[in-house]
């Protein structure tokens, strides 16, 4: 059985908020054995591990991470970092708990100070290096700061979540163990770079996402409500499987076995599992 794991849902944002319940049943009818729920403020902290372990009740392998979102750094208060530290310390007992995340820079968003948000990401990173811990990145347009910011540190590795930077870039990120994160964007005929990276790189440097319930697959954009779900994920990993000539079920246990060597902790949670990775 393949091993078909999210590495990268908001479970807890509010567009859920009317059905969870049955969107977490769908993602677990449709194949899904977990999901990554990244946080993105530090008050989310309690909710996000709560509801991740309401989502593990019927898909074992979900797991959480903690951090500051970029896009929330405007309402961010330096001391939310010692909320942030202090949840990462009490967390570190709890194995669904896998690393620091979502973080990092977004320079598409014009409102966004990039000296505020880089304040916000430096300090996740030293927390990351001081906890040996992989972390999330979020990477719109920012690629080439991010990595500035990464290879003089001692980061163990992590996902650069919804990539859309060159091939070049990419190689940059896969050299410091990490993954890239391909999604909805890439199931659109007209997305040629995606789809060409999706190609070209190597397959032990993919993993697959949704997030949702944002960056929704072709096949939901022209619905009037095009809100993502994890449970479009066996089908966003079919698109992956054409594009690069294999099997679906190879596909998702590929891009699984990815996430798992570049985040240790989840890879402790799935080994005490019993899930066939098959």
């Amino acid at each position: 059985m393949a091993l078909c794991l999210d590495t990268h849902c908001h479970l807890d944002a509010d567009e859920f908020g009317h059905d969870r319940d049955a969107v977490i049943h769908r993602a677990a009818q449709s194949g899904v054995n977990g999901v990554l729920l990244p946080a993105v403020r530090a008050k989310d902290h309690l909710s996000v591990k709560n509801l991740t372990h309401q989502a593990a009740q019927l898909m074992p392998a979900s797991c959480y991470t903690l951090g500051i979102h970029p896009i929330f750094t405007p309402e961010a208060k330096e001391s939310d970092l010692e909320v942030l530290r202090h949840s990462v310390i009490e967390a570190l007992d709890d194995p669904r708990f896998v690393g620091i995340g979502e973080i990092g820079l977004d320079y598409f968003l014009p409102d966004l100070d990039a000296n505020h948000q880089a304040f916000f990401f430096e300090k996740q990173l030293d927390l990351a290096e001081e906890f040996n811990l992989p972390v999330i990145l979020h990477v719109r347009r920012s690629q080439d700061a991010i990595l500035k910011a990464l290879k003089p540190r001692k980061i163990i590795g992590g996902i650069a979540h919804a990539f859309n930077g060159s091939f070049q870039q990419a190689e940059h990120f896969i050299k410091l163990n990490f993954v890239v994160g391909f999604g909805g964007a890439m199931t659109f005929p007209r997305a040629l770079q995606i789809r060409r990276l999706a190609k070209d790189l190597p397959f032990e440097s993919i993993v697959l996402e949704t997030d949702a319930p944002d960056i929704p697959p072709a096949w939901l954009a022209k619905q009037v409500s095009h809100r993502n779900e994890p449970a479009e994920l066996p089908q966003i990993s079919s698109i992956l499987a054409e594009i690069r000539s294999t099997s679906i079920s190879q596909t998702q246990t590929i891009c699984a076995n990815n996430a798992l060597r570049v985040i240790p902790r989840w890879a402790t949670l799935l080994a005490q599992l019993p899930l066939s990775k098959d």
